[in-house]
């Protein structure tokens, strides 16, 4: 009998999983098979990692976060390679250490396993709400089990005399120009993430500012999004006059990045296209003016929060500059000191040896004086 009754419960349960899998079942994913062949595999088992994996890539793309779409779709590819479809029960502590060692021994950067691994961990969480697991029983991230694997944040941002430089620095192509532009409009906007670029309209223009909300944190904020507000400055005001659409209808894309209409597949593309287009056409620049360090849109977005930092801004300023809603993302953004700045730091803890120096020289100096007088 109680056999017969977990025997109902685990096809009850199926069943409860695939209904609430299935909700967006009126949305199409066709467009989306050549990105996410996981979409054309259908798992039937709830417990395995791939059922969760595909019902959350389905939930992300119906909501048209596709970056973070086809990440946890490299995750899944990731941990399928390495033993194949099992269940989430057999993704033990054990299992993800050797994991990060298969993966290591594969040339898998300790940043790619950390972000593999946190989707993992998002695909557990998932079950347990779902139902499929109880994260009391089967769960293995946490304090004494399996540690996310973080990597130190290396020094991202340019110095303030090589911005300078790409500032005065003369296009010798259109391309050439249009990258500059866009990456000191990145820089100036409060190092305004690209997307966020590509998806400004007139209407985010309100007198003297650009007011808009975060694309990454408009659908996964909990709470109403604080929005960012940037002073156009004479230099803002160029580059839009210059780069965008002489339409100023309040609906209308400042930039002729994306149209109506685009999908969210074509608009990911689009998107990935523009930062392409400055990445490179900036590395050619830098190459150009002999700076030694890249300057992609990622880099213009750490020298706004490195330049404040250094001028004097509280993180907490720096902190809703950024958009960011928790203070610890705008800590790792702050790029280190230069060592340079180090260094004098270091000469003001032993400042006071100066001091006793130049006291014990005046102090002698006058010992001279008052000899030399004496013989007089």
């Amino acid at each position: 009998m109680i056999h017969v009754i977990k025997l109902f419960y685990r096809w009850d349960l199926h069943n409860k999983v695939i209904t609430a899998a299935l909700n967006n079942d009126d949305f199409d994913y066709t467009p989306f098979h050549k990105k996410f062949p996981i979409l054309t595999e259908s798992p039937a088992d709830p417990t395995t990692f791939a059922f969760t994996f595909s019902s959350y890539i389905k939930k992300l793309l119906t909501e048209g976060r596709i970056g973070t779409a086809l990440s946890c779709h490299c995750a899944y590819n990731s941990f399928k390679r390495f033993c194949g479809n099992v269940t989430l029960s057999y993704m033990t502590v054990n299992y993800l250490n050797r994991y990060e060692q298969w993966a290591k021994q594969g040339g898998m950067s300790k940043t790619t396993i950390g972000i593999y691994t946190r989707a993992l961990r998002t695909i557990f969480n998932e079950a347990d709400a779902n139902g499929i697991i109880r994260k009391d029983k089967c769960y293995p991230f946490g304090r004494r089990k399996y540690q996310v694997p973080t990597s130190r944040n290396k020094k991202k941002a340019l110095e303030l005399n090589h911005i300078e430089q790409i500032y005065y620095y003369k296009p010798s192509c259109e391309s050439e120009k249009k990258a500059k532009a866009y990456w000191l409009f990145c820089y100036f906007s409060n190092g305004i993430n690209p997307k966020d670029v590509a998806l400004l309209k007139y209407k985010n223009i309100q007198e003297e500012y650009i007011v808009f909300e975060r694309a990454k944190t408009e659908r996964t904020s909990r709470s109403d999004p604080k929005p960012i507000v940037v002073y156009i400055t004479e230099e803002i005001a160029a580059i839009i006059e210059e780069l965008g659409n002489k339409d100023k209808r309040p609906e209308n894309y400042i930039f002729p990045i994306l149209y109506e209409g685009v999908t969210p597949l074509r608009q990911y593309d689009l998107v990935q296209f523009f930062v392409r287009f400055i990445n490179d056409w900036m590395a050619k620049i830098c190459e150009n003016l002999g700076i030694d360090k890249k300057a992609t849109t990622y880099v213009a977005r750490h020298s706004f929060a490195t330049v404040l930092k250094r001028s004097g801004a509280s993180t907490e300023v720096i902190q809703e500059a950024l958009g960011h809603e928790d203070i610890r993302t705008t800590e790792n953004y702050l790029d280190s000191f230069g060592n340079d700045t180090k260094k004098e730091i270091a000469g003001k803890l032993t400042a006071f040896k100066k001091r006793r120096i130049e006291d014990e020289t005046h102090y002698q100096s006058l010992d001279i004086a008052v000899g030399c007088g004496s013989t007089m």
